[in-house]
This record gives structure tokens, sequence and C-alpha cells, in this order.
């Protein structure tokens, strides 16, 4: 089930969340689990803004650039204009050009931030589409994942108990079977044993003897201290 987008909202507040398509523990998540049509759709509209806002600043550094490089320009040409009568008009016809580009690129600056004053909002918002709906697929994935655990658990917890019954009736049957053949090859001594084909080998099947019993002449009963207490 989907949470709530507010639900969302409200545990963001004050929360710096990076730009999920930079961040590589983002990127390592969808190792777990591929992206989904929804997800990659919102990662592309957010490289796109982010890479718009990149461009942009670049291109107002380029214009700054440009601009302080025909200032600098436009001081060096005033100087001669004073030096030089002859080529004054030349000068001051290229201090003109220079004011021209100048004003130019303020014009050029002043879009490039108009652009970019809407882009931060932009970003934010896709980023954040794009953190909710990678929040509902892993919130799903565990919800999916918790409801298998239970299931394998409560599973397990079964195979122990039929574990330990088994593990129990195991030792008695080899027990009995201990006792048994001790009786019968007492009583009736090998060659009767290996007349009727008994296949029991006492020294591999041998049982274990529990707290509370003993052997006692090759049959294996329980231990006087243990029945008297």
């Amino acid at each position: 089930m989907a949470m709530d987008n507010n639900t969302y909202s409200d545990a963001l507040v004050g929360k710096d969340v990076p730009i999920l398509f930079k961040d590589s523990k983002w990127q390592d998540l969808f190792v777990l689990s591929p992206k989904t049509a929804k997800i990659k759709q919102l990662e592309a509209e957010l490289i796109k803004l982010v890479n718009k806002q990149e461009k942009t600043r670049e291109k107002i550094k380029d214009i700054k650039r440009l601009k302080k490089k025909l200032l600098g320009e436009i001081v060096v040409l005033r100087d001669d204009a004073g030096k030089n009568a002859r080529q004054r008009k030349k000068i001051e016809a290229e201090i003109d050009d220079h004011t021209r580009l100048i004003k130019e690129c303020n014009e050029k600056i002043e879009d490039c931030e108009d652009d970019m004053l809407g882009l931060p909002r932009e970003i934010y918002q896709a980023n954040y589409e794009l953190m909710v709906e990678t929040m509902n697929l892993f919130y799903k994935r565990i919800h999916d994942n918790t409801v298998e655990i239970d299931a394998i658990d409560e599973w397990v917890s079964q195979v122990r108990i039929k574990l330990k019954k088994n593990v129990i009736r195991l030792q008695e049957k080899e027990i009995e079977n201990f006792n048994v053949y001790s009786y019968m090859h007492n009583i009736f001594g090998p060659e009767v044993i290996d007349l009727f084909d008994l296949k029991y080998d006492p020294e591999r099947r041998h049982p274990i003897v529990k707290p509370g019993m003993e052997e006692r002449d090759g049959i294996i009963v329980e231990d006087e201290k243990f029945t008297d207490s």
C-alpha cells in the first residue's frame, strides 16, 4: 500500500534531500529492484531540469567573463583616445561598439537569470516526486518481503517442532532396537540371530543414552536416581 504524500512532506520538513539521480546510494537501490517506467520518466525529467540549470549557470559565467573583458578594453581605449587625437574618432567608434556589446551582455544575463528563477522550485518538485515514487516502490517491496518472511518463519517454527519430535522418536526407536537385539542375542545366541537374518548393527546403531536413563547388562533403562526424585 502506497503512503500518502503528506506523510512524506511532514517527514521532509527541514531535511536536505540530495538530487537523487546524482546519489550513488539511490542508484544502488535499483540493484535490488529495477527502475519502473514511472521512475525512469521522473528521473529523465529531473535530469533535464538540472542540466538546464547547470548550462544556464555556465552561460551566465561565460557572458560575465566577456563583459569583464569588454570593460577592461574600454578602459584602455579611453586612455588611448586621450593620448591620440588623430585616432580619436576611430577609438570612440570602438568604445561605442564595446558599449553596445556590454549592453547586450547585460540583457543576456538578465534573460538567463529570468530563466533561472523558477528552476530551483521545479527541480525540488521533480526530485520530490521521484523520491515519493521511490519510497512507494520500496515500501511495497519491504511489505511483500515481510509477508514472506513471516510465512517462512512460521514454516521454520513448524519444522523445528516436527524435527524435535522426530529426533525423540528416532532415539526411542534406536533404544527399542538396541534393547530387543541385546535381549535376543543374550537369550538365543548369535547363531539364531544370524539364522533370522537380523541386520541390526549394535556397534553402528548404538542409541544415545539420554539424561534419566542408563545402560544395565546391555539394556537401556531409566536411572533410579531420576525416577525416585
